[in-house]
């Protein structure tokens, strides 16, 4: 058997080479992923030594990102891309209009035509959502408010740079390139491929949401768990290669919209468990792909150029996407964390740049340029989101413009005073009204239990003050809101949300307030329950399925004796 295979030498050297300098950079307190990057840059053909096959680097990085994708999508609804469509669908076209205008800006500074300042702002407008959602998952806030607008704003980049590849093609001749699909008129072109993703993304939410966890269903059945771990890589890979070949949509979208249908399944968070270890060996494989993309070379020639393209990354655009969450009265760490969540670009940038290239509109600087500002700002962006708490303080501490946009003084921020005074004592603090906060919030409305809810959700709050329900907007983990539901008079403190770290904030602040209030707190695993337990002494629920259910009951069977306060009663474990 021969020894010299590009494939087995491809993944041997990036994954060996990634351990190596990945542990190096974690013991100096960096970010594991700039020794993955390094990684790339050693082995990539920009420097002397092996270099291993960039072409088989590429594809092995797709996996790693519809792998990545589909994982995001069994934990991210149509409920929960839907709540956050207000802000994710006007913020990231406004911010991908206005990172496109300086790129085009400073690309028309040095000279280019408007054909190569287009693709070139095109490519820096957009973020990788692979850095993101390692980002977020290492942060815990994922699952929370905030990650899902985050998500949710880089979904609706993706389907716009999906029309923008398509578009490209048909407009070259008009941008002094080189025009690659004949005569097609471009009305035709546009409407042809909203057909298709259009399409696409009824076919999934329609016939997809039954179809795929049906099928999860009949494997489970057979009880191997290799045919589970089968059917979930296969689905992923399969339904994003089908999407990318018969409805023109990338592969990263694809997949995700099939994680979103497999989500039905009650056997979707076993299925995610399932997949993270390839999801994660495959992710390592994305950042060493674009380090060998990097020819070092050009921080010498260009230093320049290539500090305003990583300030226009880093800086313009999460300035321009700070400002456009203010705007749309969310609170300083939201705009905060969505800032950091978009100070980098990653691989839609790669594609649109090597097709504007192949159409002659893109110069041979300008990818160059682009990588460089991707490299840097993928190394960097772990740093600018564990500065969000500090900036937040600071900003508080000596701005009073600051302390008010963290407050944000908002009719939907505090109850009104005509709120029913059985609202404001002795009743049930419900943080979240996702999937299992309804759960519980329709148990305690059948037993006349009252209770108020605490909701990121600034549209869902203003739904639920119509139903006439009690709740205040506002993330629960700051004081405010917390004391804003009255907590200080509550019986219960029930947390929905999966946010481990904000739990903890939560029942914090419940417990200085209130200091014999019971608290109940959902997990998604045994080992974080047990930390839970171990550090909150709270009553904590595991499970998916009949998670709500069971909340409901316990919430309930707590608050079903009348003068007899929960806390004082012994929790189960």
């Amino acid at each position: 058997m021969p020894h010299s295979v590009s494939l087995i030498n491809t993944i041997a050297a990036g994954l060996g080479l990634a351990l190596i300098l990945g542990f190096i950079a974690a013991r100096l307190r960096l970010p594991a992923l700039v020794g993955y990057l390094l990684a790339g840059v050693i082995i990539g053909p920009f420097t002397p030594g092996f270099v291993a096959d960039a072409s088989i680097a590429a594809q092995l990085a797709e996996i790693g990102v519809m792998l990545l994708m589909f994982g995001v999508g069994l934990h991210f609804s149509l409920d929960d891309l839907l709540a956050v469509r207000k802000i994710a669908v006007p913020g990231a076209i406004v911010q991908m209009a206005v990172a496109t205008a300086m790129g085009v800006g400073l690309a028309s500074w040095w000279g280019w035509n408007l054909g190569g300042a287009l693709v070139f702002g095109l490519a820096l407008s957009v973020a990788s959502t692979v850095v993101l959602l390692r980002a977020l998952e290492s942060l815990g806030i994922l699952d929370s408010f905030t990650g899902r607008i985050a998500v949710g704003w880089l979904v609706v980049e993706d389907l716009a740079m999906v029309l923008a590849l398509v578009l490209l093609p048909p407009l070259a001749s008009m941008l002094n390139g080189t025009p690659d699909t004949g005569d097609t008129p471009l009305w035709q072109t546009l409407g042809a491929t909203l057909l298709q993703v259009g399409g696409f993304v009824v076919l999934m939410l329609v016939v997809g949401r039954r179809l795929f966890p049906w099928v999860l269903w009949q494997v489970t059945r057979t009880g191997s768990r290799e045919l589970f771990t089968l059917c979930v890589v296969a689905a992923a890979v399969s339904i994003a290669f089908a999407s990318a070949a018969l409805f023109g949509v990338s592969f990263a979208l694809g997949a995700f919209f099939a994680g979103m249908v497999m989500r039905e399944s009650e056997f979707s968070h076993r299925a995610a468990q399932e997949s993270l270890p390839l999801r994660d060996a495959f992710a390592v494989l994305f950042f060493v792909s674009v380090g060998m993309l990097f020819d070092p070379s050009v921080l010498i020639e260009r230093p320049l150029q290539v500090l305003a393209v990583v300030l226009v990354i880093v800086v313009g655009k999460s300035v321009a996407a700070c400002a456009l969450v203010l705007l749309l009265r969310y609170p300083l760490n939201t705009a905060l964390t969505v800032s950091a969540s978009l100070a980098q670009i990653g691989e839609f940038s790669f594609i649109l740049a090597a097709l504007g290239a192949h159409l002659g509109l893109l110069p041979a600087e300008g990818q160059s340029l682009l990588l460089a500002g991707a490299i840097m700002s993928i190394a960097t962006n772990p740093l600018w989101f564990t500065l969000i708490a500090p900036l937040e303080k600071w900003l508080s501490e000596h701005s009073s413009f600051a302390r008010g946009l963290a407050l944000r003084e908002d009719p939907l921020a505090e109850l009104p005073m005509s709120t029913e005074a059985r609202f404001l004592s002795n009743q049930v603090v419900l943080v979240g009204f996702g999937r299992i906060g309804r759960r519980i919030a329709a148990e305690l409305t059948a037993n006349a239990i009252p209770f108020v809810v605490a909701e990121h959700n600034r549209e869902l709050v203003e739904k639920l003050r119509a139903e006439g329900m009690a709740a205040v907007w506002g993330d629960a983990a700051e004081p405010v809101v917390l004391v804003q539901a009255h907590v200080a008079e509550a019986r219960l403190l029930v947390v929905t949300t999966p946010d481990a770290i904000n739990a903890r904030q939560m029942i914090e602040t419940a417990r200085t307030l209130n200091p014999s209030i019971e608290t109940v707190i959902r997990s998604h695993n045994e080992e974080e329950a047990g930390r839970l337990r171990g550090e909150t002494a709270a009553t904590v629920f595991i499970g998916d399925h009949e998670l709500a259910r069971a909340m409901a009951r316990h919430v309930v069977q707590r608050t079903a004796q009348p003068g007899v306060h929960p806390a004082r009663q012994q929790a189960p474990a």
